[in-house]
């Protein structure tokens, strides 16, 4: 009896005995005094990833000074882009489905007037799907000035016209 009692005292013993500070700065941990919770005190090891958002960030900010500079007139949008942007603005806006682009008009300001076809209520068959015609007005940067739908129309009809 007496060799378990005296090897739980030596487990007792190494239990109260004092952590190296190694091992607390190994693990990463470090207990509270107060709390007597355990805190995270690890440094974190630079890895490759970090380095690549500090070069980003330096990158960015070359980036930021450069386009404080004066440059040449900016170019303007492609019809394709402008395209792109008006079917994407038009569904952002009205939450609906762009279906075409029926009309696109570069006005002698530099702007642009376009004529987009939006689903605005589906039906089986579709044939019978409700369309809207949207008249878009977009700046000379292809930025949206104003919108407003010109009429709005079963897809099977045919126009009277």
């Amino acid at each position: 009896m007496s060799e378990s009692a005296g090897g739980t005292a030596k487990k007792t013993a190494r239990a109260a005995a004092p952590r190296k500070k190694s091992d607390s700065a190994r693990s990463g941990t470090q207990r509270s005094a107060a709390s007597g919770t355990r805190q995270n005190t690890a440094r974190k090891q630079p890895t490759a990833e970090d380095g690549r958002q500090s070069d980003a960030g330096t990158r960015s900010g070359a980036d930021a000074e450069s386009r404080e500079q004066p440059t040449a007139e900016a170019k303007a949008p492609s019809t394709a882009q402008v395209l792109r942007s008006a079917r994407e603005t038009i569904a952002e806006l009205t939450g609906l489905e762009a279906e075409t682009v029926s009309s696109v008009v570069r006005g002698e300001d530099k702007g642009w007037t376009l004529h987009v076809e939006v689903v605005e209520l589906r039906k089986i068959p579709d044939s019978v799907s409700m369309l809207g015609s949207y008249e878009m007005t977009l700046d000379s940067d292809g930025e949206l000035t104003g919108y407003r739908r010109l009429r709005r129309y079963e897809r099977g009809k045919a126009d009277p016209r």
